[in-house]
């Protein structure tokens, strides 16, 4: 078995599992990285119900039942799981198909028993074929599109909420336009609040709690939103033509009891499963949830110190469970998503219990943190998100991938460069293809060992193939054999190779017969004899 390099820091004692042996004796790191994914996800789950169509709370009880349900059924200790901007335009287009939200919720049912299904089938193996090349670009990506789409909310020059993570945005702009129009419309108060905000978590990290020990212990996030709070209402006296405007502020719904919350739930319609169109809804939610998970879940695990591996399956009967849930309730669909499993590990996240907090305190933000959070300017969280991306693409990981050479540079620039001009899917979708490329690339070159007899010294021309032959390496071996001189002796060696495919056999086969024609004296080796056509 090959030697696993293991952390530099001593790691917590595990389970078999791969999970610190108790989520609840790491509360001091998940209590703080919790608050901190709330405050990341609150917004979001409001701003992608609004960009989805959808009710605002639908976005809320899939981040709920994302911190409460699937925390504990996957075996992921790191990552976080709600509403996502990748679902958002298929919603939208659902929503036009099944002509109602009731609809669609019956769609997103469908899709976790779907998704479940294919976790008890095994399918969550297709998350072992993403190249690290790839991961880590969609990775950089992120945290540059995070950067780029933060920068107007940082200004106070977008009053829409909404992390839009596609380079053509819904609002007809695209990210750099965006970024234009922001500059043009600076809100003074908004991009007050929100450099001081971002001074505040670059000191924190940096200079304050590493010169006073005990504030370690609290995230940066939480003092910036209570900054970013006081100094609004400071502005609102000193200078109130400072102050944030109220479309510039989180936007929580009015609910004012437990009976008011369970009110609000929508049911799901299951006479929409008989209008066209509605299982092709259901497996398309099924497919581009499970995808986006197991990218998801490939990258936190690439991310997390400590190195533990995802059991892919699982997390797909996990986040198919969590959309059954949150169908039934009234919720959008769900995934594991890659910016608030950022945020949970860059605030010191350890165990699930961090994901799971955070889904406590969006449930408590509905019913009793209300007037509190509505304060809480959306520049500040901005500035949040800002760092989160920088600590995505730092310069040092553009170097790394430099220094391993083009097979590994070239896929992770390209992703990079595909996803912030398409979005994610599609920007991975090309990477990956960049990546195959080179496998076959390294298939044709590794198919063989080609070696030849000394000058004016006997012995045959030795082609020794590999211990795995497969189709792909057809065309090398086909390349050399038609290049070797006429006139010699030629061994083609198979003893080392545990599997030939019938193409190279074949192709073997032809030049044996077409060899006495060209003066070759030809031995096979350990290479078995197929039928060609017209012999």
């Amino acid at each position: 078995m090959p030697h696993v390099a293991q952390p530099t820091a001593t790691p917590p004692v595990r389970t078999p599992s791969g999970i610190p042996s108790s989520p609840w004796k790491h509360l001091s790191s998940d209590l703080p990285a919790g608050l901190v994914v709330f405050l990341v996800a609150l917004p979001l789950c409001l701003g992608i119900s609004l960009a989805s169509g959808a009710p605002l709370l639908a976005g809320i009880i899939a981040g709920i039942v994302g911190g409460l349900v699937v925390s504990w059924m996957s075996n992921s200790a790191l990552s976080v799981s709600g509403p996502a901007a990748g679902l958002t335009s298929i919603v939208l287009a659902s929503l036009q198909s099944l002509q109602s939200f009731q609809a669609v919720l019956a769609a997103v049912v469908v899709a976790g028993v779907i998704q479940v299904v294919m976790g008890l089938l095994k399918a969550g193996i297709v998350g072992m074929y993403f190249p690290t090349s790839v991961i880590r670009g969609m990775l950089a990506a992120i945290g540059l599109t995070l950067i780029l789409k933060q920068i107007p909310h940082l200004v106070g020059a977008d009053a829409n909420y909404f992390e839009d993570m596609t380079f053509l945005q819904f609002d007809g702009q695209t990210t750099f336009s965006a970024i234009e129009r922001a500059m043009q419309g600076i809100g003074a108060g908004s991009a007050l609040v929100g450099l001081v905000s971002l001074s505040i978590l670059l000191l924190w990290d940096q200079q304050i709690t590493r010169r006073v020990r005990f504030l370690r212990l609290v995230p940066g996030a939480l003092v910036v939103v209570l900054v970013s709070i006081g100094l609004n209402n400071l502005l609102d006296v000193a200078a109130p033509v400072l102050k944030i405007r109220p479309q510039h502020l989180v936007n929580l719904p009015n609910i004012s009891s437990w009976q008011d919350f369970v009110a609000s739930f929508t049911r799901p319609d299951w006479s929409a499963l008989q209008k066209p169109g509605f299982f092709a809804v259901a497996f398309t939610f099924a497919v581009v949830a499970s995808l986006e998970s197991l990218l998801s879940v490939k990258a936190v695990d690439k991310l997390d110190l400590h190195k533990r591996v995802t059991p892919t399956n699982r997390e797909l009967v996990a986040q198919g469970t969590g959309n059954i849930i949150s169908g039934l309730l009234g919720g959008l669909p769900l995934t594991a998503v890659i910016v608030r499993s950022s945020a949970n590990i860059n605030a010191g996240g350890q165990t699930r219990m961090a994901a799971f907090f955070h889904g406590i305190l969006l449930l408590v933000s509905l019913l009793f943190l209300e007037s509190v959070l509505n304060q809480v300017p959306y520049s500040a969280l901005a500035a949040v998100l800002l760092v989160v991306g920088y600590k995505l693409t730092k310069p040092a990981l553009y170097r790394t991938q430099w220094q391993l050479g083009w097979q590994q540079f070239l896929p992770f620039i390209v992703t990079i460069v595909a996803i912030l001009f398409t979005d994610l899917l599609k920007g991975v979708s090309v990477g990956l293809a960049v990546g195959v490329f080179y496998i076959l690339k390294a298939n044709y070159e590794s198919a063989y060992y080609l070696s030849k007899p000394a000058a004016m010294q006997p012995g045959p021309i030795h082609l020794k193939l590999s211990e795995q032959v497969t189709f792909l390496n057809k065309a090398s071996i086909v390349k050399v054999l038609d290049e070797l001189p006429d006139d010699t002796q030629v061994l083609i060696d198979g003893s080392d190779s545990s599997f030939i495919d019938y193409d190279v056999l074949e192709a073997i086969e032809n030049f044996r017969l077409a060899a006495p024609e060209r003066g070759i004296r030809l031995e096979l080796r350990a290479i078995p004899q197929v039928q060609v056509l017209g012999h």
